[in-house]
């Protein structure tokens, strides 16, 4: 099915079932620890053996010597797999380093190993006594040293090195009021729960993993060129996720680890990345050096603005697309955006949750509040002042829905704006000193061509059936709300089943692209399926586009049948798939929100305490209210973690993340996260799907942590513009005690 223009008559539009606040289908099986994740999959192979992946101790150069006698004589060892045993390896598309390593060494705990054997406790002390001789090789591991040598990514038509519209130049340096400053941010971990985990088993040349992925074709057809497999050989299995937030959307290695394992010795093999692995062998989020110039008239209009980000990341690698925002949030006609790659001997940078507009926001909202000091103008209505209804690079390109503007006012009356201190560093609460921050929250809105297939047996039951992946999102959950409310069932009579490659491709976990479209896919498979129902129960083309699916039965043209009576003994089966066409061309697809924070700072420690904090959303339709607001607060406690404690520690001589662990990877817990208030703006959105809803999980950590950053200046007057805010960065610039 293809979704050029919006649907007149939507059966989706009933809300009966979509749209209700709707407890998790999965819910049950995952507090009673019978939904199994991938190391936990006991049912589905005998005796396996397990795996330990021998990381690269070195960031940059070869290996001289590797010794495995020792190894290879440790009790229960079955066999150990290095790239000279393992063959010839092809490169999936979505990674940049070689999931296996040797005897060149592309990065530091690259994997160059693995030890198999009967029991993880023998496999692991039979890597130890592994021996490897290096030959280390200079390599560049600062991003601000490498700065000047980082050049323009390769061009990409969705995200272009650069952008210019109108005369930047001369407009900033007629503008009234400037701002020109920099803004760092950190590399990041995902630092998941769930690690990355797979278990191998081969049937003579045929494949099947179960491992922890959020995007099931993307991975199956990797792991193919990888093993230089045929893609009809491989199947890839992952029906529960344990989070991944972009950590998860390209094959690692242990994946290919477990594969190669299994195949040398003869059996199942289980593979999981030691947690010092999952942040130096798996992908992060990349650094960034941000120069924002900003330039406006004395009312607020801006009038110039410029975005220039540099990252780094491996040879062949992409930048973190940190000025996709700045091309369209604010308006202003004279503009320019830029983004500059290093080259970089650190693990591979790649996409953590909102790449770009994440790390972006933290340096654009934080300058916007600059700006608005400048100018003795209200944060909030400096923004107002600079909405627009088109796209500021492409004025004749509408958005489909922008309600920024009322997520803000919205916000600001909610959380009591008008108490905010006008001057910093004024209200306190004994040795505590108190503010609020502000910020915009954008994340585009992506749509994926994504399939479903969709069965009815002769009890009147449904069962969904794609690929899709739940990643702890409520994808079960949303998908059976689409059938259910199509078809005129309970969610008691809707069966999913998901994750699994032997089914109907459909668009992934990723990008905040998966529930949308998802749901769009099985709402067209849905779409056949009414067809094929009101077919067998004898309705004509007319009767059938009016048809009332309700309670199981189905009503038109004064017949009335049940579904299980259509269905008939041998069930009926349809599948379909939505794409969009050209829609991206005519609208620019984007969320939009607020989020307003309060903050405490202790006037002799600089401890920083979250009090308060509120985000409104315009995301179009909610599929689940429920389900997506504990989206948006866990991407708001990430925003918190990023604004004051996430930060990967580069050790610059040995090119390696020092605090590889969650001892040392500090994110926040539950003592450090107060009220959470969610508002999501009833709106639907019917340019972007036949579901008229976008994605959120993403926008509800775009502008956290400028607003918190944006509330500790507020609280004390002390700008902190290199991320985290940490307490060693406000100490010395603290207000004197009255």
């Amino acid at each position: 099915m293809k979704f050029d223009t919006p649907a007149t008559t939507n059966p989706i539009d009933q809300l009966k079932v979509v749209g209700r606040p709707t407890d998790r289908i999965d819910g049950p099986r995952k507090t009673t620890g019978t939904a199994p994740y991938a190391y936990e999959r006991h049912d589905v192979a005998a005796q396996p053996a397990y795996g330990h992946i021998i990381g690269a101790g070195i960031a940059k150069g070869r290996i001289q010597r590797l010794d495995l006698k020792a190894a290879e004589a440790a009790p229960g060892v079955l066999a150990i797999v290095t790239a000279e045993t393992a063959g010839k390896l092809g490169q999936g598309k979505f990674n940049t380093a070689k999931l296996l390593g040797g005897p060149e060494i592309q990065h530091y705990h690259q994997a160059i190993a693995v030890v198999v054997a009967e029991t993880f406790e023998q496999a692991r002390a039979a890597a130890a006594l592994v021996q490897v001789e290096y030959a280390p090789s200079s390599g560049a591991f600062s991003l601000e040293k490498a700065k000047g040598e980082a050049k323009p990514p390769k061009d990409d038509p969705d995200n272009p090195p650069s952008t210019r519209v109108g005369d930047f130049d001369g407009a900033y340096a007629q503008a009234e009021v400037k701002l020109d400053q920099t803004y760092t941010t950190p590399d990041q971990s995902h630092a998941m729960m769930e690690p990355h985990a797979t278990l191998a088993v081969w049937e003579g040349e045929k494949l099947t993993v179960w491992t922890s992925n959020q995007m099931i074709d993307w991975g199956r057809g990797d792991l193919a060129k990888t093993l230089n497999l045929p893609k009809a050989n491989v199947r890839l299995i992952s029906p529960f996720i344990g989070g991944g937030f972009g950590g998860k959307l390209f094959l690692r290695a242990d994946v290919i680890m477990a594969a190669l394992g299994a195949k040398a010795v003869g059996r199942p093999v289980k593979v999981a990345l030691q947690r010092p692995l999952i942040m130096n062998n798996a992908t992060h989020r990349p650094a960034t050096i941000q120069r924002l110039r900003l330039g406006a008239q004395r009312d607020g209009k801006i009038t110039a603005i410029s975005h220039e980000s540099w990252s780094g990341d491996l040879p062949g690698g992409q930048p973190e697309t940190a000025v996709a925002q700045t091309r369209l949030l604010y308006a202003g006609a004279n503009r320019y955006t830029a983004m500059k790659l290093a080259v970089l001997d650190l693990p591979e940078g790649n996409a953590m949750r909102a790449p770009g507009e994440a790390p972006g926001l933290m340096a654009l909202e934080i300058a916007m509040d600059e700006l608005a000091e400048q100018l003795s103008m209200d944060p909030v209505q400096l923004r107002i002042t600079n909405d627009t209804q088109v796209d500021p690079e492409k004025p004749k390109r509408p958005f489909s829905q922008r309600r920024l503007a009322e997520c803000l006012t919205t916000g600001a009356e909610r959380f009591g704006w008008n108490r905010r201190p006008t001057r910093p560093g004024e209200r306190r609460e004994g040795a505590w000193l108190i503010g609020m921050g502000v910020a915009a929250a954008f994340r585009n809105n992506l749509v994926m061509k994504s399939g479903a297939r969709v069965r009815l047996d002769n009890q009147g039951v449904v069962y969904v059936e794609t690929d899709m992946t739940d990643i702890g999102t409520g994808t079960y959950t949303i998908l059976a709300q689409t059938a259910a409310e199509m078809m005129g069932v309970g969610l008691d009579e809707v069966v999913v089943r998901l994750g699994d490659s032997a089914l109907p491709v459909s668009a992934g976990s990723g990008g905040q692209w998966g529930g949308n479209s998802s749901t769009a896919g099985v709402y067209a498979a849905c779409v056949k399926l009414r067809e094929m129902v009101a077919r067998k129960g004898g309705l004509d083309a007319k009767a059938a586009e009016t048809a009332v699916f309700a309670d199981g039965q189905v009503s038109a043209g004064g017949k009335r049948f049940s579904l299980a009576e259509a269905a008939g003994p041998q069930g009926l089966v349809a599948e379909d798939h939505m794409e969009y066409g050209d829609l991206d061309k005519k609208y620019q697809q984007s969320t939009f929100g607020g989020h307003f924070v309060e903050v405490a700072v202790h006037a002799f420690t600089g401890e920083v305490r979250v009090r308060r904090m509120l985000a409104v959303c315009a995301a179009g339709r909610i599929l689940n209210p429920k389900s997506a607001r504990s989206q948006v607060i866990g991407a708001m406690t990430m925003g918190v973690g990023a604004a004051l404690m996430e930060e990967l520690a580069v050790d610059e001589h040995r090119g390696f993340f020092v605090n590889h662990d969650l001892a040392g990877y500090e994110v926040p817990v539950h003592a450090d996260i107060p009220h959470q208030e969610v508002i999501f703006l009833d709106e639907t959105d019917p340019m972007s799907s036949p579901m008229k809803a976008k994605g959120v999980g993403e926008l509800g950590i775009c502008g956290v942590a400028a607003a918190v950053a944006n509330a500790v200046y507020n609280a004390t007057g002390v700008r902190v513009r290199d991320y985290p805010v940490t307490l060693d960065k406000l100490l010395a610039k603290m207000p004197p005690l009255a």
